[in-house]
């Protein structure tokens, strides 16, 4: 009389664990078609975070081209940039560390591998980063590929003028209010 009710709970044991398998494998095969449409829709962001960027670019190259035909007409009357001086140690104390003259990273945005890229630009120091068009800083990232080209250079060129003229605490504030150097 044991046998039949040891085996009772064993085959209802093995049926159920047959029907949760079937039942898992038919969930999975939904998972497969969402994740698909996840990744069509990732592309699909990705494509429009492209274009995105490109119209932002057009629309910052066309305010640097009225700000230097602006400029241009300033620098006609006489007018030139000094060489400013740095001061590392305001520097330090305002972002409590050290800073390099012409650290690209002091940019919010602007790590190891980006400014190693604008190195390879020809794009040196804080002054040289200011004076790039944003179209350029871009066209830069875009060519390294597609991890870089989604960055935001828009406001890079602000902030490495702020450092180049020594503007410590008005590039802290504004950095701390920038999401990964986007406004």
């Amino acid at each position: 009389m044991n046998i039949p009710c040891i085996l009772i709970p064993a085959l209802v044991g093995l049926i159920c664990g047959i029907l949760g398998y079937l039942i898992g494998k038919m969930a999975s095969k939904g998972n497969e078609s969402d994740l698909l449409s996840l990744q069509a829709d990732l592309d699909a962001c990705r494509a429009n975070t492209k274009n995105l960027n490109a119209k932002i670019t057009s629309l910052e190259a066309d305010l640097a081209a009225k700000l230097n035909s602006s400029a241009s007409a300033q620098s006609f009357v006489g007018k030139t940039s000094p060489e400013i001086a740095f001061d590392a140690t305001l520097a330090a104390t305002v972002f409590g560390k050290k800073i390099k003259k012409d650290d690209l990273k002091i940019v919010e945005g602007i790590g190891p591998k980006i400014e190693e890229l604008y190195h390879k630009a020809g794009i040196k120091t804080w002054l040289d980063l200011s004076e790039t068009p944003t179209s350029k800083s871009q066209a830069i990232l875009d060519e390294a590929g597609e991890n870089y080209a989604i960055h935001n250079p828009g406001t890079w060129a602000r902030q490495a003028k702020l450092a180049y003229e020594g503007k410590w605490q008005e590039l802290k504030e504004w950095q701390d209010a920038l999401d990964g150097g986007k406004e």
